[in-house]
């Protein structure tokens, strides 16, 4: 059952004793308290296991939340219990004067911890006003090394412009700064370089298993993450190491001598459906349980409805219960996998 209420006594953060904070938990004892958050669905990207050669239709500009409408909707979704967000896209980025929408996040109380997903190609210019807008820390998709490998697997990107980013996310203190790394077999299962990596810079390197229902390239291109751990074993000794902030469902490793850690993330050989704490916000307004469950709430049209603000708050309210009662208990033999836009849920 969905339970909406108060914290016990005594769990109020320090500082806060007088906020009334709620507690979302879903109907298998989950406690969902992080929003995965598309802000648009377009990228400068086209990388082959997101999107098809000539791209996806764009939504019209008019289709996706204004910031406005996405403050509104934090606004109640804090006081029900969201305590996290991360912005997502698409490439978030891309969408203009998105520092505004970090500062506006920011100003919300109870506050938020606000992170970002990017494919870092933009990042290197927009590091410093992020971090002065209140962006706590940055995820990077960086799926190669090689920079020819980087620019076939992205369909024309700059690597160096995403090691710019990460070196520009560092030097903003927009850290710990995680890399997050698709692995496709036969084309970038490649794991050597992204070890030294984690020697010459303090970064989280995560090896994230292709999803196949999800992207446009087949389940032939699957790699299993023990294939790559082998190769970290090869290493020498590594010792499991804790997560660092943020959390998440990877399991970490240290090298000897590394200034960063590497990280498996498992979502097919290892799903980690029992310990999911999140929802998701479209780039069109529309709430999802899971990544790969078709079900949706519409909040858009309720923000745009018309009512008056505490009609609203109370409409918007009842969409995120509805769509927390929707969550199932995991994604395993789901009839809705499909192909999705991942552009518009976000990853």
């Amino acid at each position: 059952m969905t339970v909406l209420g108060s914290p016990p006594m005594g769990s109020t953060p320090r500082g806060k004793r007088n906020l009334k904070m709620s507690v979302l938990v879903d109907r298998f004892s989950r406690r969902i308290d992080y929003l995965r958050l598309s802000v648009t669905d377009r990228c400068n990207l086209r990388c082959i296991y997101c999107m098809p050669p000539e791209g996806v239709p764009h939504l019209d500009h008019a289709d996706i939340l204004t910031y406005e409408e996405i403050i509104r909707f934090l606004h109640v979704a804090v006081k029900a219990g969201i305590g996290k967000v991360r912005l997502t896209g698409g490439e978030p980025l891309v969408r203009r004067d998105v520092e505004r929408l970090v500062e506006g996040i920011a100003a919300l109380r109870p506050r938020l911890d606000i992170s970002l997903t990017t494919n870092g190609t933009l990042l290197a210019s927009m590091a410093e006003k992020l971090a002065a807008a209140g962006l706590k820390r940055v995820n990077v998709s960086i799926d190669s090394l090689h920079p020819e490998t980087y620019r076939r697997l992205t369909r024309g990107g700059d690597l160096n412009s995403a090691l710019e980013g990460v070196e520009a996310a560092l030097e903003a203190g927009l850290e710990p700064v995680k890399i997050n790394v698709v692995t496709l077999k036969h084309l970038n299962d490649e794991v050597e370089g992204f070890l030294d990596l984690v020697y010459r810079l303090p970064v989280h390197v995560r090896f994230i298993e292709y999803m196949s229902p999800c992207g446009a390239v087949d389940a032939s291109y699957f790699v299993s993450n023990q294939e790559l751990r082998a190769a970290l074993l090869r290493r020498g000794a590594v010792e499991e190491d804790r997560p660092p902030v943020g959390g998440g469902p990877a399991r970490y490793y240290r090298l000897p001598g590394a200034r960063g850690t590497v990280g498996f993330i498992s979502p097919v050989s290892s799903h980690f459906c029992p310990q999911c704490n999140r929802l998701r916000l479209t780039a069109e307004g529309r709430m999802r349980p899971c990544l790969f469950s078709s079900e949706e709430v519409d909040v858009r049209k309720i923000l745009r409805g018309g009512g008056d603000g505490r009609e609203t708050e109370e409409a918007v309210r009842r969409a995120i219960l509805a769509a927390l009662e929707k969550k199932p208990r995991d994604h395993a033999g789901l009839a809705s996998f499909s192909r999705m836009n991942m552009s518009r849920i976000g990853g």
